[in-house]
């Protein structure tokens, strides 16, 4: 577990309220979208794509807020679908799964989170993913960072 500050990021976004087995068809449509609007407006991409949950539920049936960023460089006007957000600086806990999606509550977020468990941090609610690289869905190995959100 590593615990350090996020970057300062401005990043198109989604915001969705899904259950997680959700996430996978909303996640490939967002990004055509999102994509879209990049070259749409001429922006340009500054960073890997982000998803964001908050209160992240412990099983798939439960709704939660979820968001799809893709950090840019903040353009001099924007105006189109998504929002242009501006993600201040957190502190997280952080560790980086590296294998295929079928394992990242297991093999990630638990051994993540058990860490965090047995420490002086508090949770924020929040969590994120950034995808340092995606090899497409199905692919057997992907690297995913996961984050937690730290209070103190």
């Amino acid at each position: 577990m590593d615990i350090k500050e996020t970057p300062d990021l401005w990043v198109l976004c989604d915001r969705k309220r899904l259950r997680i087995p959700d996430i996978r068809e909303t996640a490939a449509e967002c990004t055509r979208k999102i994509d879209a609007e990049i070259g749409s407006f001429g922006l340009e991409v500054d960073g890997p794509w982000l998803f964001i949950a908050w209160h992240l539920p412990k099983d798939g049936k439960t709704l939660f807020d979820w968001a799809i960023c893709r950090p840019v460089k903040k353009p001099e006007h924007y105006s189109g679908e998504f929002e242009l957000a501006h993600l201040e600086p957190i502190m997280v806990a952080s560790r980086v799964h590296q294998g295929s999606l079928r394992t990242i509550f297991t093999k990630g977020y638990a051994p993540l989170a058990a860490e965090l468990d047995v420490s002086r941090y508090i949770y924020s609610g929040e969590s994120r993913e950034i995808y340092h690289g995606w090899n497409g869905p199905g692919a057997p190995y992907h690297k995913i960072e996961i984050q937690f959100g730290l209070l103190r």
